[in-house]
């Protein structure tokens, strides 16, 4: 397109060189006189032109008549008679009268012949020359409005601001515009399509539209939309299933169109965007209509969306629902009454009358001229999209009245009247900050507006069609709202039910994606398994847990374990104190019972002196039973499960060694060698027990230093736990430490038993076994216990055998030994234990 444009420009300055443009321009288009003339560019008329045909140009009075472009003719003429019948204290443009010149833009073409037409009578000023200050300079244009779109924009623009000519445009929305390096005198008053884009994403996240199909006009209005909005939507979540471009109608893109339609309905997409102008849309949604397509949610740029062009299309009210973006909507007080006055003037006047408001062109293609009062008893209605885009005509006229306002120092009450440059008044332009009504008019630094968007939606009642405005965008900062109770859903099911797009049903809680194809949008769900959670910024994979924490199947989120302990508070740890005081209470109470009775015959039959290193050595290991309560302690580590196993070896050995000695003085006395009497009288059971005892200080010494218990969590038995507790509870060396102490238990079993017919003061098999049993009974207890469980209740288990082991010794030993002193004395005698020891010498 744009080498064609470059040909047709050749052949302009060709005729500008022959003079023949300035000839015919004294001749053509509609205009005013005035101090200070503008330039307006109007789409007044709809035609099809073929870049084949270029430089040759169709003439705009064979098209059809655009009531849209009439009404932005009209909104231009309006505001000039505003300003210039502008009363009362501060009129803008005191002293000063404007003029207008328009020029039919029905095309690319005619839009770069004008603006060629229009620099060709710059040239005066643009080429240094000072003008008269009484120069009518209505001949020459201080500013240009317009064109209508992009694609016929981009030229212009360039033409025009190589000469820094201001150019405004009232409907050019494409994003590239914006570039001040290419466009340096470009503004306008309709935002650009990156706001535009934001506000058609953040329509398609509200509703959760992430499966879609985006269609767009071959034009640089389309093609940029597309491309912007196909880069930002995957940021968003948002798959593109199927992007088509819409071909200018001809015989030959008519196959092209309806593949389009065909894609479109394969790809199962229920929402389409359409970037693309009206006028390039209305040949393609009749092809959609052809293929019966229903039930979809078209949601469409502001060219189209509100335009009765393609509302107007017989069949358009059964294609689904229509949301598009709207330029906000504006009352413009007096301008239907403005258009009525000049509908009224246009009836008194016939076809051949020239009048003063336009003259009939001949002998040219070019410049065509439109008689305005021919247009005007076409009486089109005025509808709001016409007056949304009037408003910005209105608005860019105004924003020139104001830039020549202070231009020529209009603030002191009357305007001086001299000659502006193009430049001199751009720079204006870009300052200018006014207020029309409720709409504030400035420009930013890439001269686009700040105006956001209204969001409308089509309302049909039969084929009766209208437009209801549902919500509302604001670009900076970026925010929408949404009315969906407003939303008539034109879908199979219920009207009020929002259509879903997607391609795959949002996966359930805890589940991740697996992607299933190109698309992120499909995919299928596979739950997270137990100890991951799925974060939702990244809904592909499970990610594992803190070591700290857990999380169960199918979870989003990660759970701080539960701490497991004994706590001292705790009511069973509360209970086994108590218990505990009870051991120590009674065990203290048997010492200095003991010690008191250490002369007696029962006290010396249990041992003697022995019998308070044994009860000592039971103090010792219920004292043990403190290492298990709290949070595990380096200290407790260490002591608790060496200090239980030396003090039960200490006991076990005095038990062994005093059963020994029993048995051998009752059953051996006669047939004992010199070296037993040698070692019972050389301190030999002292030094025995001692040895036994040194022993497992050695294994206990031997096992810290290889492997030393320090307090350690088990993060694995429990998968929402904690385990505080001490490390190596179970090792080789606590199983070395366990079988000593079994062996020695075993030993004195076997001792004991041996002497179980002896006389009754000596006989303590049955007690011995009785507290042997419940000591490994208690402990047998607690390790099936502590490979199933790790609870407090296990913890408190593990202090109930070290108390229950010490409890079964007291009672089982010492007790009755302590009732015979306390309660029975007449048996703690000599004669008695004489008596005993005759009958059972008797009996043997």
């Amino acid at each position: 397109m744009f080498g064609a444009v470059f040909v047709s420009l050749g052949w302009l300055m060709l005729q500008l060189a022959d003079g023949e443009l300035d000839s015919i321009s004294q001749r053509q288009g509609m205009q005013l006189q005035g101090d200070y003339s503008i330039s307006g560019l109007f789409p007044l008329h709809y035609t099809t032109e073929q870049s084949s045909s270029l430089p040759a140009l169709d003439p705009c009075d064979e098209g059809i008549p655009n009531q849209h472009g009439f009404h932005l003719l009209q909104a231009m003429r309006f505001a000039v008679e505003e300003i210039n019948n502008s009363t009362g204290p501060k009129p803008l443009l005191p002293g000063v009268k404007l003029g207008y010149e328009v020029y039919d833009g029905c095309s690319v073409s005619a839009s770069v012949l004008a603006t060629l037409d229009v620099l060709q009578r710059q040239s005066p000023s643009t080429s240094g020359t000072e003008r008269d200050p009484n120069y009518n300079n209505s001949q020459w244009a201080v500013a240009v409005i317009g064109p209508d779109s992009s694609s016929k924009s981009f030229t212009p623009a360039a033409l025009l601001g190589a000469y820094l000519v201001p150019q405004i445009s009232y409907e050019a929305s494409n994003e590239m515009l914006s570039n001040k390096f290419l466009y340096p005198a470009f503004l306008r008053t309709i935002p650009s399509d990156k706001n535009q884009v934001a506000a058609m994403l953040q329509l398609l996240i509200r509703f959760n539209w992430t499966w879609i199909a985006l269609i767009g006009s071959d034009n640089a209005y389309g093609r940029e939309g597309m491309q912007s909005l196909s880069k930002q939507a995957p940021d968003h979540g948002i798959c593109i299933a199927y992007q088509g471009v819409i071909p200018s109608f001809r015989d030959d893109t008519v196959q092209t169109m309806r593949y389009i339609v065909e894609s479109i309905l394969k790809t199962q997409v229920n929402t389409i965007v359409v970037f693309s102008s009206k006028t390039k849309l209305r040949h393609f949604f009749p092809f959609v209509i052809e293929r019966n397509v229903t039930g979809k949610v078209w949601i469409g740029t502001e060219d189209w969306s509100a335009s009765s062009l393609i509302s107007g299309l017989p069949g358009i009210h059964n294609i689904g629902t229509v949301l598009g973006v709207s330029i906000k909507y504006t009352v413009m007080p007096g301008f239907e009454e403005f258009e009525r006055r000049v509908f009224e003037a246009s009836m008194q006047y016939s076809d051949t009358q020239e009048v003063s408001n336009g003259t009939t062109s001949s002998g040219t293609d070019c410049l065509q001229s439109t008689d305005l009062y021919t247009l005007a008893r076409m009486n089109f209605p005025l509808e709001k999209y016409d007056i949304t885009s009037s408003f910005n005509v209105y608005q860019a006229v105004y924003a020139v009245a104001h830039a020549l306002h202070h231009a020529l120092g209009c603030d002191s009450g009357k305007c001086q009247r001299r000659t502006v440059h193009p430049w001199e008044l751009l720079l204006w332009l870009k300052k200018v900050r006014f207020s029309l009504g409720n709409t504030s008019v400035y420009f930013d630094m890439n001269g686009d507006p700040p105006t956001g968007y209204d969001i409308i939606c089509w309302i049909w009642r039969g084929t009766h069609w209208s437009i209801r405005e549902v919500g509302s965008f604001s670009p900076d900062p970026i925010d929408l709202t949404v009315d969906v109770d407003q939303i008539e859903w034109h879908n199979t099911g219920d009207s009020s039910h929002v259509p879903l797009s997607i391609c795959s049903p949002p996966c359930p809680k805890g589940h991740r994606k697996l992607q299933t194809g190109q698309h992120t949008c499909c995919f299928d769900c596979l739950s997270c398994p137990a100890a991951t959670f799925l974060n939702k910024s990244d809904p592909t994979i499970c990610q594992k847990c803190l070591p700290e924490e857990w999380a169960p199947k199918n979870s989003e989120q990660c759970l701080k374990r539960t701490v497991l302990l004994l706590a001292w508070d705790d009511p069973l740890a509360i209970a086994l104190l108590f218990f505990l005081a009870s051991c120590l209470l009674m065990t203290s109470s048997s010492a200095i019972i003991l010690l008191l009775n250490l002369n007696t015959p029962v006290a010396k039959s249990a041992g003697g002196r022995t019998c308070l290193l044994m009860l000592a050595a039971l103090t010792a290991a219920a004292m043990s039973s403190l290492c298990h309560f709290g949070q595990p302690s380096p200290l407790a580590c260490i002591l608790k499960q060496p200090l239980f196993s030396f003090s039960f070896t200490v006991c076990l050995a005095c038990i062994a060694v005093r059963s020994l000695q029993v048995v051998c003085i009752f059953k051996f006395a006669s047939k004992l060698p010199p070296a037993y009497d040698k070692w019972a009288k050389n301190h030999g059971p002292e030094f025995t027990i001692f040895l036994v005892s040194i022993t497992i200080v050695l294994i206990s010494v031997l096992r810290m230093a290889l492997s030393p218990s320090k307090p350690s969590q088990d993060l694995n038995f429990y998968m929402d736990s904690i385990v505080l507790e001490c490390s190596y509870t179970l090792s080789p060396g606590s199983g070395v430490e366990l079988a000593y102490v079994a062996l020695l238990s075993i030993l004195c079993f076997t001792f004991s038993y041996m002497g179980k017919d002896l006389p009754a003061n000596y006989n303590e098999a049955k007690c011995i076994t009785f507290s042997l049993m419940v000591y490994m009974i208690s402990w047998m207890s607690f390790f099936t216990l502590y490979l199933i469980s790790r609870g407090p209740f296990t913890m408190a288990a593990y202090v109930f055998a070290i108390l229950f082991s010490v409890m079964a010794f007291l009672g089982g030993y010492f007790l009755p030994k302590i009732y015979i002193i306390v309660l029975r004395p007449q048996l703690n005698t000599a004669a008695h234990f004489q008596n005993c020891i005759q009958m059972y010498t008797m009996s043997k």
